[in-house]
């Protein structure tokens, strides 16, 4: 039971951290829970998101069978203990199955498959991938033709082990499907194996290979991205353990049922979630590939909930805000809580989900670049709306303000705002990024990671996030928290979503804008946003100089504000206002990311007399660089 900071503490006090499990690697921890609950329910994966379509459960014995045959595939591929095997896969128990092999074989890299070929080439070039789990050509799909595209990229991928979601499909268009898959236009060198009929040629009681038992590199995550390029995270053993036995300590049962509609291949799914699960011998139950993004899942939320019986559900604050949205129209009597991460949640989404509901949100905070866990709301105690509670146990947090050079140039007091920096199991201290300049002034005191969040803590102890540091707008040297003024906006009944930005100014740098996605079905004029702004934010410098409704606002595939796309809009929208101003004859056609230098304008002339000082003269002014197209 925790319900205060003296709880965690306590809990630190009995036992050092590594005594907490036996087991030095997952592989490991998987065989134990298999032997303390081998015919109960591990996972259960909806093709469709109907409360009465096709399921397919293992138990985990059956999951623990699966998971010895595709670490023995991998190393009859080649794979050691410092070989990649990538996964592109949309969530279905074969992803929970590649997840666990490859960390078994080798090291693990998940890939988001909703990134562009491009960015998936780049990331298997990145890892060094020489293995890609992937999925074999399906209707309404057009993941198996980016995988092939991104594999013309990536030649050291030497085997394709592709996943046929056919087996999940039930009724007359299991039978359909074979004759409509999708052809793809792009060839590529690697070899081609069914994951399923490879699977059946190797053996399932025990691993072909000794694991060294070492506290290894076993994973690859990108980060998010939301800020720019993704990076590529380095996981150990230590730290994914260390993930599950906090969910397991802190929420997670026998009995329980965890609906899990977000992707595998983000670390709040992979590791608290189903590392809790593999801790506590739970259920998890994955409904359709897409997870929320699947067709039909927030319409049919609830009624899974009730199919399943869960007692916890997982989201993030997108999918909470438009689950407000569909009518709570089925028996939702079990469940305790809903979890919460991947970015702060909003005060007023909170109580509209707890009054339309009746379930608390448990909300924490986690990065890729500690293996996630940081810190949660207490289950046993006061939860207190808008903080994301209290470090988990064996997790150090200090508020710090950092100077250039990395060192610590002043320890934050009580309540003052500064930079979360965190020391747990889950940091690997000097080399949390697989490129070694990444990690150039990462660490203060030499363990703690500097998160780049900025936040508090209060006198109980809770941890409040209050901004990204990156994503500061700063107004002419004034700092401007963009969550203050989405926080502001959401409160207005019509609006759903909000994200802040600092768009370019000539004169200030940059200053506020802010883009919103409405409420389904609900209409405002942009005057009555802009003086609720005014009444709601009250401190000038914030009051957002730029308000646009949009149908979607760009989001990452876990449901966080996509700002460097909303960035690139503004930067397009004021740079082409400001030629057409002065009548310069050229606009921006595109903003692209460039390594060095950022976000970049690229123009094109309308007509070939234009002079490059006159867009300097006129462009100048502004931060981000342009050139040319073409």
């Amino acid at each position: 039971m925790i319900s205060t900071l003296a709880d965690v503490l306590a809990i630190e006090g009995e036992m050092p951290v590594e005594k907490r499990w036996a087991e030095k690697t997952v592989y490991q921890k998987l065989c134990a829970i298999r032997d303390t609950y081998p015919d109960r329910p591990a996972v259960s994966f909806q093709l469709k998101s109907g409360p009465k379509d096709k399921a397919t459960t293992l138990s985990w014995a059956e999951l623990t069978e699966q998971v010895t045959q595709a670490a023995n595939l991998f190393r009859s591929l080649g794979i050691g203990e410092k070989d990649v095997v990538a996964f592109l896969l949309p969530s279905t128990h074969e992803t929970l199955v590649a997840l666990l092999a490859g960390m078994t074989a080798g090291i693990v890299a998940p890939i988001n498959p909703t990134l562009q070929s491009d960015q998936i080439a780049e990331l298997l070039r990145d890892t060094g991938a020489k293995v890609l789990v992937t999925l074999k050509a399906f209707p309404k799909s057009d993941l198996a033709q980016v995988a092939a595209e991104a594999l013309t990229k990536s030649p050291a991928v030497k085997t394709v082990v592709e996943v046929d979601l056919l087996p999940h499909l039930g009724g007359l268009a299991s039978w359909i499907v074979p004759f409509i898959r999708p052809k793809s236009e792009f060839s590529y060198s690697a070899k081609i194996l069914d994951f399923h009929a490879a699977l059946a040629g190797q053996q399932d009681r025990s691993l072909d290979f000794a694991e060294t038992g070492t506290d290894r590199t076993c994973a690859y995550f990108h980060t998010g991205g939301t800020t720019g390029r993704p990076k590529i995270t380095q996981h150990r053993f230590s730290g994914v353990l260390y993930n599950g036995w906090v969910a397991h300590a802190m929420l997670f049962k026998p009995e329980d049922v965890i609906l899990c509609p977000l992707p595998l291949f983000h670390v709040l799914a992979a590791y608290p979630i189903w590392m809790g699960c593999m801790f506590s011998g739970s259920h998890l139950v994955l409904p359709t590939p897409a997870g929320y993004r699947g067709e039909g899942v927030f319409d049919n939320f609830w009624k899974l909930v009730e199919r399943w019986k869960a007692s916890f559900i997982v989201t993030v604050p997108t999918a909470t805000a438009t689950l407000l949205q569909r009518p709570v129209d089925a028996d939702i009597s079990t469940l305790k809580n809903a979890f919460s991460g991947s970015a702060p949640l909003p005060v007023e989404v909170f109580k509209r989900f707890q009054k339309a509901t009746g379930v608390e949100i448990i909300e924490g905070y986690g990065m890729t670049e500690t293996t996630c866990v940081i810190s949660v709301n207490p289950p046993d105690g006061e939860h207190r709306i808008g903080s994301v509670g209290f470090p988990f146990p064996y997790t150090d947090v200090r508020i710090l303000n950092c100077a250039a050079d990395g060192s610590v140039d002043h320890v934050c007091g009580v309540g003052e705002v500064g930079e979360i920096c965190v020391a747990n199991p889950g940091v690997v201290v000097g080399a949390t990024y697989t490129e070694p300049r990444k990690n150039e002034k990462l660490f203060v005191d030499g363990v703690y990671l500097r998160t780049g969040d900025l936040g508090r803590i209060d006198a109980d102890g809770y941890l409040w996030i209050t901004g990204r540091a990156k994503d500061l707008i700063i107004r002419g040297g004034h700092n401007i928290d963009p969550a203050r003024i989405e926080e502001a906006m959401v409160r207005h009944p019509a609006v759903a979503f909000a994200g802040a930005i600092g768009q370019p100014d000539a004169h200030s740098g940059e200053v506020p804008c802010v883009y919103l996605e409405l409420q389904q079905g609900a209409t405002v004029e942009l005057t009555e946003l802009e003086t609720f702004a005014r009444d709601a934010i009250g401190e000038r410098a914030a009051q957002p100089k730029y308000i646009e409704i949009i149908d979607k606002l760009p989001k990452t595939a876990v449901g966080k504000v996509f700002k460097p796309e909303l960035r690139r809009m503004a930067i397009m929208r004021v740079y082409n206002e400001a030629l057409s101003g002065s009548g310069v004859a050229a606009k921006v056609v595109e903003v692209v990311e460039d390594r060095q230098r950022g976000l970049v304008a690229k123009l094109s002339r309308s007509s070939a007399s234009v002079p490059d000082d006159k867009v300097q003269e006129v462009l100048g002014s502004f931060v981000a660089p342009w050139e040319w197209a073409g």
